[in-house]
């Protein structure tokens, strides 16, 4: 009976060990870029003149972050951009919703960009703070 508890634990331990690993490393991959809050986003684009914003939505003309640029995702719009952004600005990503600003932010890292963020939320986020919108 012992001996089945002993080897009961040992498995659980590995168990615990392999998911730990792979959440470990599921991060490490999706690191390199990091997501902000509204109002993190706003104290970056304030202390940082030159943060490129960038929206990645279809509904830019329908309401955006004052100075952002276009740069639709789903049309390729922004992996045409990517060979002319410079890499050693700041640059912060949103749409309107999560799988598209995760995607792009992890277009601009793997591309070699290292100072990237995603509004956490996305526009609707910045909209709900009571942020200006243009």
């Amino acid at each position: 009976m012992l001996r089945k508890i002993v080897l009961l634990l040992i498995v659980t331990v590995g168990l615990l060990a392999i998911i730990g690993g792979c959440k470990e490393k599921s991060a490490t991959t999706t690191a390199g870029y990091t997501d902000v809050t509204p109002a993190a986003a706003r104290d970056l684009i304030d202390n940082n003149p030159d943060v490129v914003i960038i929206d990645v939505s279809p509904y830019y003309s329908q309401g955006h972050l004052p100075g952002a640029i276009s740069y639709y995702l789903a049309d390729g719009s922004l992996s045409r951009a990517i060979p002319s952004l410079d890499k050693n600005k700041t640059y912060l990503v949103y749409c309107h919703s999560d799988s598209a600003s995760v995607e792009a932010a992890e277009k601009l890292v793997n591309a070699g960009f290292r100072k990237v963020y995603r509004l956490k939320g996305n526009y609707r986020s910045w909209v709900d703070a009571g942020y200006p919108v243009e």
